[in-house]
């Protein structure tokens, strides 16, 4: 088949990756609203998920790790956790054009969220 026209090698179209990246749904604002985050997407839904929802599903390997842990139930919170209250951002930073990092109340900074992942969360 003459270059440029049909598929690639991989038997993919030559521009799969392209119009894939095209299509995808993109936050278009992000904003804390009473306990959570409201997002306005691409493809015109509104979402909301809340802090703590946010805060429970932190991607980063030591929360995954804590989480796949059976529950503890003579865990004391360590000072800051106490002090901290209910989670709330403190910062929220985007991370290319992929994800959103998200400074907790509680310290923890860690968590790399992707947009697909705010959008699962997401009511």
């Amino acid at each position: 088949m003459p270059r440029g026209q049909g598929a690639e090698k991989s038997g993919r179209p030559a521009n799969s990756y392209n119009s894939r990246m095209a299509n995808d749904v993109k936050p278009l604002s992000l904003k804390r609203e009473g306990d959570g985050l409201k997002i306005d997407w691409s493809d015109g839904a509104t979402t909301f998920v809340s802090w703590r929802k946010l805060r429970s599903s932190c991607p980063c390997a030591s929360c995954i790790e804590e989480r796949a842990k059976p529950a503890d139930p003579f865990r004391v919170l360590t000072p800051q956790e106490a002090a901290a209250g209910p989670p709330e951002p403190t910062a929220m930073k985007p991370v290319g054009h992929y994800a959103y990092q998200i400074t907790w109340n509680d310290g923890h900074s860690t968590g790399i969220y992707p947009v697909d992942a705010l959008r699962k969360l997401s009511d």
